[in-house]
């Protein structure tokens, strides 16, 4: 059975755009009919997404403070926000370096923050309600090898969301994260290709497989629709019930 959702009328910016789960994101918003603002660093992905979907592209790298301030900041009121974008560093616990750490602290945590404060300041001036969703990881809760900042990087956004939701909820805005564990994108299935990490990963999930990119974007749907409005606060483990072990 197909979910259906309606955003007519509803802006959302959509960070993280041009692959994966932001681009699917994407994709059902706009067949949802919402207005979408795709934000992402890959110019010709996002023309791409743009032509395919009737989004507004917008070129941003959410680990610039400047650049987030100048395109979120002008941006006017939206009704949601899916903080989508992300990156990591794969590096043993003992090699990581503050460089790494602090890049994927940057985008995964710092740049989520970010624009979360722009979108929520401009919710409130303009008294209207919203939901804020943060693509978090089943990272954030369980520990994984060779991920100590992508872990440390979604805890940190799964904090966000938490601050988020006890400060703006007087406001009439909703925060949630969802914490999928490995989902089929283009990158995901070339680094879990190799049988001897995959099949132990595999092993671990009740379900015995990974995500697809929509079975995450339709929970985002729904933590963005008047379905979920008394849901706030949550960090949601889409991960076939790894982090229920």
């Amino acid at each position: 059975m197909k979910t259906t959702f309606d955003f007519s009328g509803r802006s959302v910016l959509v960070t993280g755009a041009s692959s994966g789960i932001g681009r699917v994101t994407v994709e059902m918003l706009c067949a949802s009919g919402a207005q979408v603002v795709a934000a992402a660093r890959n110019v010709g992905e996002l023309a791409r997404l743009a032509e395919e979907t009737g989004c507004e592209p917008l070129v941003l790298d959410v680990g610039d403070e400047a650049a987030i301030d100048e395109a979120v900041g002008s941006l006017g009121v939206c009704d949601g926000l899916v903080n989508c974008a992300g990156t990591t560093v794969l590096e043993r616990a003992i090699d990581t370096t503050a460089a790494s750490f602090d890049s994927v602290m940057n985008v995964n945590a710092r740049g989520a923050a970010l624009v979360a404060r722009h979108v929520a300041r401009a919710m409130i001036d303009a008294k209207r309600a919203g939901s804020i969703v943060n693509v978090s990881s089943q990272a954030s809760l369980v520990g994984l090898d060779d991920h100590l900042s992508y872990c440390a990087s979604k805890a940190a956004m799964d904090a966000i969301t938490r601050v988020l939701c006890v400060e703006l909820g007087a406001y009439g805005i909703r925060v949630n994260s969802v914490n999928p564990t490995v989902t089929l994108t283009p990158m995901a299935v070339k680094a879990w290709s190799e049988p001897s990490k995959r099949d132990p990963a595999l092993q671990a999930i009740p379900l015995k497989r990974f995500a697809e990119p929509r079975e995450v974007a339709e929970p985002i749907l729904f933590l963005l629709s008047d379905a979920a409005s008394m849901i706030s606060g949550v960090a949601l483990p889409v991960d076939g019930g790894y982090t229920a072990r």
